[in-house]
């Protein structure tokens, strides 16, 4: 086996963040040459995701990117499995790059196709990889949404602080001067907050799944059930209004105003501004979801 010496043990530490007895093993194994080093610790890292596929990754950090000219915005989230982990440096380097690699990913959605996402020849796994080596936890992609602007509108994004949680929220409107308007850019920021925290899950009620409807409808017949039949059908619909305006974006009580809903919101802001704006689409991600 080929004498290593300290020197080349330190530098190859510095070059994968690896344990020093990690690092001798594999430039021994590789007769001293530090590119095969390298790779040997990789391989080693992408096994160790494999034996740790069935661990669960609740914790992490949530991140977000604007593209320069603002028509481009992502929002992922990398996960591991304590807080501890979530809190290191490393862990919040490699959380940082996710977001250039999601500004890079040819899909618009999908941790998949970011974790083979390459940049500057290395794919996202690689990293995943060699934080695995180094935490000795599970990593993983949580979840991954990518919008662009194709017309007039803008990008709200919000992450909370304790970087958990974050959502993105695109509003279309009908010019380019509306979306330029400053109350805009706050009410599309002020937006992607109130999703955060409200958690809608739809924009309006023509979006919610029908199956789901036809779940919640069932329940509330059955909590009135003996009731007179000239009045059950009136008490599911307010019910289920109720159940519409509580998970719908559009209509819930905005988190900044809760005397209006989010959209007369929308509708009195971009007023204002001279025109009309839309919600098209919205995503909340969260670690451990």
């Amino acid at each position: 086996m080929a004498e290593i010496g300290t020197d080349l043990v330190v530098k190859l530490r510095k070059l994968t963040g690896q344990g020093m007895m990690e690092c001798k093993h594999a430039l021994q194994e590789a007769g001293g040459d530090m590119e095969k080093a390298v790779e040997i610790l990789r391989k080693k890292g992408l096994a160790s995701m494999d034996r740790r596929a069935d661990r669960q990754a609740k914790e992490g950090l949530v991140v977000s990117k604007t593209s320069p000219d603002g028509r481009t915005a992502v929002l992922a989230a990398l996960c591991c499995e304590t807080d501890f982990v979530a809190r290191t440096d490393d862990f919040g380097q490699v959380a940082a790059r996710l977001a250039d690699y999601a500004m890079a990913c040819q899909k618009d959605e999908g941790p998949d196709a970011l974790a083979q996402t390459t940049l500057n020849g290395r794919p996202f796994l690689e990293l995943m990889a060699e934080l695995i080596s180094k935490t000795g936890e599970k990593i993983s992609i949580g979840d991954y949404a990518r919008f662009r602007l194709d017309g007039p509108g803008l990008i709200g994004l919000y992450v909370h602080f304790n970087r958990k949680v974050g959502s993105m929220v695109q509003l279309q409107t009908s010019s380019d001067s509306v979306a330029a308007n400053q109350a805009v850019k706050t009410l599309a920021a002020d937006l992607a907050m109130h999703s955060t925290a409200a958690r809608p899950m739809a924009i309006d009620k023509s979006d919610v799944d029908p199956e789901v409807i036809a779940k919640e409808r069932a329940i509330y017949a059955e909590q009135v059930k003996g009731k007179p039949a000239a009045i059950i059908d009136k008490i599911v619909d307010g019910k289920l209004a109720k159940f519409f305006a509580e998970n719908c974006l559009l209509l819930q009580r905005f988190v900044k105003d809760d005397e209006k809903t989010v959209q007369q919101i929308i509708d009195e802001v971009a007023k204002a501004a001279g025109g009309t704006a839309k919600v098209v689409r919205f995503v909340r991600i969260a670690v451990g979801a």
